[in-house]
């Protein structure tokens, strides 16, 4: 954890393995430039991943609706990445 109380420029280490797995790897990453917002990509890997529970979490172990996830960062960071794609 950064000396500011962040960890990696992020809220905390749970919103930054979140946007990590999201922006690093190519699957998540071509799933979130079909979605709007996070929630809409949550809901995306509900449906694809439903008879995989091992799916509704980063490789890490961090719970995609994780309660610690920072959901106006993850705002953010959609707009940064991917308003583009979805305008």
């Amino acid at each position: 954890m950064g000396a500011n109380g962040t960890y990696n420029g992020y809220a905390n280490y749970q919103t930054w393995n979140v946007c990590l797995w999201i922006a690093n790897d190519e699957m998540l990453y071509d799933l979130a430039k079909q979605c709007d917002s996070y929630a809409h990509f949550k809901m995306l890997i509900r449906e694809i991943f439903a008879s995989d529970e091992i799916r509704f979490e980063t490789k890490d172990g961090v719970a995609w609706s994780d309660s610690n996830v920072n959901l106006a960062e993850l705002k953010e960071f959609w707009t940064e990445n991917f308003s583009q794609v979805c305008s």
